[in-house]
């Protein structure tokens, strides 16, 4: 857990600390045995592992904050967004049903934004003092590597620090995605992170994607009271790896609170019109037919990049595939034997706890030498609107691909006590098993605190439990995560016990 400090002082301490550790380098007395370049989930985390290991540890970081994208623009601002937004909503709409009166009441956008801006700064300034206590170097500035040995640092003011280091650890994240011919100036067109810092709510949104970006920061500003029209390649929403019957009952959920979606549309242009106005131009490629739309305001998510901009990988010879990601061996390894990546700028799902845990691991392997493992098949993926989607494992169109012979487990949450009791049961808990072992080979969630309880099936995976073993494990009543057990149930017995 992050501890609240006096950020005034952290400052301050933190900066001589800083001073002192730069002016060690620059002299360059002794070689560092690490250093991170990038100080998001995946960089400051490894970080500190490995200065608890005993190394000495350095990170580097472009921006002015630590946390990247996940802590300042995406993870958590959008999180604190999705959560009050979530309360406005049922005040305005929810409450008056439940036996809550409520007058007066009024979106005070200011406010919100304070709030969100409040967590974002505490859990920055967090890292910073978790640095300091782990004693781990922090240097601001542009890391790039300019031999397999040494990291040159250009700071804001344009002067260079180079540092001497026996292994590097490239933890650089991703970036959002251009969208050929259309420019984002964060005030009509806007990227994710202008969604997040809106100065009012749109009368009329459209996304471009309906991946879980858009899907998320979508609802975010529908419940606050935009009309909200979403465009989206695919046949489907929630992006990749989502479970297609699942995307389907969310889509429905999404549509009943408002959102609107036109799926196998491509975008063939967009335009500003004045300075209020934007307008796309789709295609559907389905019936072949031509549409407009127009909003005051574009919101572009059609998903992220490997940020690998002036790394030095070219000169190098760092190889990168066809979408730009770094390519390392199954142990976060380039093509040096003491140059390693991790996180977004590798193969993978772009995800916080991904990177996290590739960073614990990396940072172990650097460490102890001992080989690094994870588990992909057991990293989940969750979708914070409400209802929540969250899985882990295999899909159902996966397991067809793979020929393997499966069974089908399900439970509604309107047949749930706690969901009913809470007049929140939108949503099931669908479950994949191996026919002959009743092994788990996937959970699929839609509801109420599915990324909460997602957890519970990632542990089950992880540890190899059957389906049964999940059954006839007692279960606090009522509880939504009685749901889970049910699908286990119904799986495992072909009937679960609250619902036939």
């Amino acid at each position: 857990m992050l501890r609240i400090v006096n950020t005034n002082r952290l400052r301050h301490t933190v900066s001589l600390f800083s001073s002192r550790c730069a002016l060690f380098n620059s002299q360059g007395s002794e070689e560092v045995d690490l250093v991170v370049i990038g100080s998001g989930p995946g960089g400051y985390v490894a970080a500190i592992k490995a200065a608890q290991l005993g190394l000495k540890t350095v990170c580097v970081e472009k921006d002015k904050t630590f946390g990247g994208t996940c802590l300042n623009v995406g993870c958590i601002p959008s999180k604190a967004l999705l959560h009050n937004s979530h309360l406005f909503h049922m005040a305005k709409h929810e409450f008056t049903g439940r036996g809550i009166d409520v007058t007066g009441l009024a979106l005070n956008l200011p406010n919100l934004m304070k709030q969100k801006n409040t967590a974002v700064n505490t859990l920055t300034n967090g890292i910073a003092y978790l640095f300091k206590q782990n004693k781990v170097i922090q240097i601001k500035g542009h890391g790039t590597i300019t031999d397999p040995n040494i990291v040159t640092v250009t700071k804001s003011d344009k002067t260079q620090e180079q540092i001497r280091t026996k292994n590097i650890l490239l933890a650089t994240g991703s970036e959002v995605t251009p969208f050929p011919g259309i420019d984002i100036d964060e005030k009509l067109v806007v990227s994710s992170t202008g969604a997040l810092s809106l100065s009012k709510v749109p009368k009329h949104m459209i996304l471009i994607g309906a991946g879980v970006i858009g899907v998320e920061l979508g609802s975010v500003w529908s419940r606050l009271g935009a009309k909200v029209t979403a465009v989206e390649f695919a046949n489907h929403v929630g992006g990749m790896g989502i479970d297609s019957e699942i995307s389907t009952m969310f889509q429905r959920v999404l549509v009943k609170q408002g959102m609107k979606f036109k799926l196998n549309c491509k975008v063939t242009k967009a335009e500003k019109i004045g300075s209020e106005a934007v307008r796309i131009t789709m295609q559907d490629m389905k019936k072949g037919v031509t549409e407009a739309l127009e909003g005051d305001c574009l919101l572009l998510c059609v998903g992220r990049r490997p940020y690998t901009t002036s790394l030095g990988l070219n000169q190098l010879k760092i190889p990168i595939d066809e979408k730009g990601r770094i390519i390392t061996d199954g142990q976060f390894r380039t093509n040096y034997s003491n140059i390693f990546a991790i996180g977004d700028c590798i193969h993978g799902p772009m995800l916080a706890h991904k990177a996290e845990d590739e960073g614990v691991i990396c940072a172990e392997s650097i460490a102890t030498g001992k080989p690094a493992h994870i588990n992909y098949n057991c990293v989940p993926s969750v979708i914070y609107t409400h209802p929540e989607v969250a899985w882990v494992g295999k899909t159902e169109e996966e397991l067809k691909q793979a020929g393997v012979d499966y069974k089908v487990g399900k439970f509604p949450l309107s047949a749930n006590s706690r969901a009913r009791t809470n007049a929140d049961f939108d949503g099931m808990v669908k479950i994949l098993a191996e026919t002959g072992t009743n092994t788990m080979l996937g959970t699929h969630f839609l509801g109420s605190m599915a990324g909460e309880l997602i957890n519970e099936a990632v542990l089950a995976m992880e540890h190899g439990a059957t389906c049964e073993d999940v059954a006839r494990t007692c279960h606090a009543h009522p509880t939504v995560a009685e749901a889970f057990k049910g699908a286990n149930q119904h799986v495992s017995f072909g009937k679960a016990i609250n619902f036939i």
